[in-house]
């Protein structure tokens, strides 16, 4: 087997055992991250009522660096986050390592506002 079938398994393993700590509500949604090899998506979901409040992704984007990319979608979801009146997330790493892109967006979301 390809270790890339055991990375997302264990990926996979480390989400589910945040999300069982984890939940977003209305006066502290969830800001959760997804990471692809080209891209990277922010959402800010409010798990009572199961919606998507706003999110943020890299698709439009033209820069070459990753780790610039991750910063500026954490500017635009923080961003968009206050012009909702959003102030406190949590911050849901989506069993990814707290690290490079991951870590850019968040510090980038915390720069533009948003605390947790």
């Amino acid at each position: 087997m390809s270790s890339n079938k055991f990375d997302s398994r264990n990926r996979m393993r480390r989400h589910r055992r945040v999300r069982r700590k984890i939940e977003g509500f209305k006066d502290r949604p969830r800001l959760n991250v997804f990471r692809s090899s080209r891209h990277i998506y922010a959402q800010i979901i409010n798990d009572e009522l199961g919606e998507t409040i706003a999110s943020a992704s890299s698709l439009n984007t033209t820069k070459e660096n990753k780790i610039e990319i991750a910063s500026g979608v954490g500017a635009m979801i923080a961003d968009k986050a206050k012009k909702l009146g959003v102030s406190q997330v949590v911050f849901d790493r989506g069993g990814y390592k707290y690290h490079g892109r991951v870590k850019a967006l968040a510090e980038a979301a915390r720069h533009g506002g948003l605390k947790f």
